[in-house]
């Protein structure tokens, strides 16, 4: 389910939506790279409690693309690659968008409702995080149909919200704000009978 055998051409072709994020998120890091204009687009994308306080809310926004450093940018990215491809198969295109960018979000939200003020952040764990909890309902959905899928994905989402807590100068609330939501939006998204209608429609359209 989340093994990835495909190659450039096919994984863009196959996930559009994902490929997208992945190369904005990539892209958004070369540019805090250059002289001048990294520190410009930091200082302008980082979530800081402070300067939302102030007015400037397009941050929960912009923050979801940006990132610490090229580790922190390739974990994001990487879970990213490996479980983003199969929700937006399941959801489709435009849900899923709505799933990683809603979760990221909500997740950045919280942190401004529940850090203090001068309290400052940037990733895009909170969207990943918004995956791994769409995966949740999809999981609350199949348990009985599906169990295999269960042991899959509940240790991944266990393991993940564990290591939230264990490492430091991680954004827990981003973390949890993201898993909520994601949840949520996949109780929504991937209702059974939703699924099935959506793929009678693409049936019928062909």
């Amino acid at each position: 389910m989340f093994s990835r055998t495909e190659n450039f051409k096919q994984y863009t072709t196959y996930y559009p939506v994902v490929s997208t994020f992945i190369i904005l998120n990539i892209i958004v890091y070369v540019l805090t790279l250059l002289p001048s204009v990294g520190s410009l687009v930091t200082l302008y994308g980082i979530q800081a409690n402070s300067l939302i306080e102030s007015g400037q809310w397009w941050r929960v926004f912009s923050a979801m693309f940006l990132h610490a450093g090229f580790v922190h940018m390739f974990f994001n990215m990487f879970s990213l690659y490996l479980f983003g491809p199969e929700l937006e198969k399941i959801a489709g295109k435009a849900r899923f968008m709505t799933i990683y960018l809603v979760s990221g979000l909500v997740g950045n939200v919280a942190t401004y409702l529940f850090y203090d003020i001068n309290y400052v952040s940037l990733g895009a764990s909170g969207a990943v995080f918004g995956i791994f909890g769409a995966f949740g309902a999809l999981v609350y959905y199949t348990r009985r149909t599906m169990p295999m899928l269960r042991k899959l994905i509940l240790p991944i989402i266990v393991i993940s919200v564990i290591m939230t807590f264990l490492q430091a100068n991680t954004n827990v609330y981003a973390h949890l704000g993201g898993l909520v939501a994601g949840f949520v939006l996949g109780l929504i998204y991937l209702h059974p009978k939703r699924i099935l209608s959506w793929r009678k429609q693409k049936m019928a359209g062909k």
